[in-house]
């Protein structure tokens, strides 16, 4: 019987390299599918990525690509230099809540607002991961952190940020969508919507974010599976899947 490869490497994937993120986190998924994106577009001698402060500050180690790192928040003002600079690059933002969405939240509104010609992978995993598991802009109402033990408080804190919502409300940016890695079936999903972002960029369509919301088992004191449950049963319900802007 003749043996049919079904899975291997991604040729982007740094070879002979580990993960070092925790057991259940979502950042080794989404590297994957960025991975398989930027193999199935012939595009990996002309990419460039921009790396975050955070838990994924050291994704350069397994991505055989480019890569510039930013300062903390700074990863879409340092993509638009980039791109402007050099306009047949394929340059994308990873980042995490806490940059994106805290410190970094002017310049991902200005840079969506201005429709810079860049792809954005957001990952939303309701808390600071690498930091010690301090509240997030997306932490949710009740759960805990350890800067709000006793958890979030709308009345001390405010309501979690919706970005997806809050970009889609402005007139420029064209492809804004939210997706999550907690499934076999929503991973298929989310990677469709990142090509479709990379994409976007290649055509010269202008600003893409694509929003995954993810697990962090170690911050949030659960077991693996117990995690991408908690993302489905708590996150989802708050943090809709959807497309929520579509140059089309």
């Amino acid at each position: 019987m003749k043996e049919v490869k079904v899975y291997e490497r991604p040729k982007s994937w740094m070879p002979d390299v580990f993960s070092h993120y925790c057991p259940g986190c979502g950042h080794g998924i989404a590297h994957r599918l960025v991975c398989e994106v930027i193999d199935e577009l012939g595009i990996q001698e002309k990419t460039i990525g921009v790396a975050p402060v955070g838990c994924a500050a050291l994704m350069y180690n397994y991505m055989d690509i480019d890569f510039c790192e930013a300062a903390h928040g700074r990863a879409p003002a340092t993509a638009t230099g980039l791109k402007r600079v050099r306009p047949d690059r394929v340059v994308f933002t990873y980042q995490g809540d806490g940059d994106l969405a805290s410190i970094g939240m002017a310049e991902i509104v200005h840079a969506a607002n201005r429709n810079e010609n860049i792809t954005v992978v957001f990952i939303n995993n309701a808390i600071y991961g690498m930091t010690g598991g301090q509240m997030a802009p997306t932490t949710l109402i009740g759960q805990k952190a350890t800067t709000c033990p006793l958890g979030r408080d709308a009345k001390v804190n405010g309501y979690p940020l919706r970005v997806c919502e809050l970009l889609s409300s402005l007139a420029s940016p064209g492809f804004i969508s939210r997706v999550t890695v907690a499934q076999p079936k929503y991973i298929i999903k989310t990677k469709q919507a990142i090509k479709k972002a990379f994409q976007n960029q290649i055509d010269g369509k202008g600003f893409s974010l694509v929003e995954v919301l993810s697990s962090c088992p170690t911050n949030w004191g659960l077991r693996p599976v117990e995690a991408f449950d908690w993302t489905l049963s708590s996150m989802m319900p708050y943090y809709p899947l959807g497309v929520f802007k579509d140059f089309e």
